[in-house]
């Protein structure tokens, strides 16, 4: 079979900030979600490595936040995957708000 020919109908192309966005996105609320289910299954006990990792978790999101606002506001990379990790790292960074919220709240 011969080389296929074709048109390209865009120079678009696909980002690595846009995909370290999602990543970052994943990784922070992933972590938060286990701390989240350790300080339940602890009875509400919140461990110090707990506060650590969500520590961590605010600055990984607030990280991807910037690198898919960056990626999304350029006009040569495709726009649904730095979309998708600025809707990933905006839900983690809600939930860091709600639990110190709720944390603050509560006593």
């Amino acid at each position: 079979m011969g080389k296929r020919r074709g048109y390209i109908f865009t120079d678009k192309k696909g980002s690595n900030r846009a995909w370290m966005a999602v990543i970052l996105g994943i990784i922070s609320l992933v972590s938060l979600g286990i701390v989240i289910f350790g300080a339940y299954r602890s009875g509400g006990q919140a461990k110090t490595g707990y506060g650590f990792t969500a520590l961590l978790a605010m600055i990984y999101s607030l990280t991807g936040l910037v690198l898919g606002i960056v990626t999304i506001l350029n006009k040569n990379y495709y726009k649904p995957v730095p979309a998708a990790g600025i809707l990933l790292n905006g839900a983690a960074l809600a939930c860091i708000g709600l639990i110190l919220y709720m944390g603050g709240y509560l006593q």
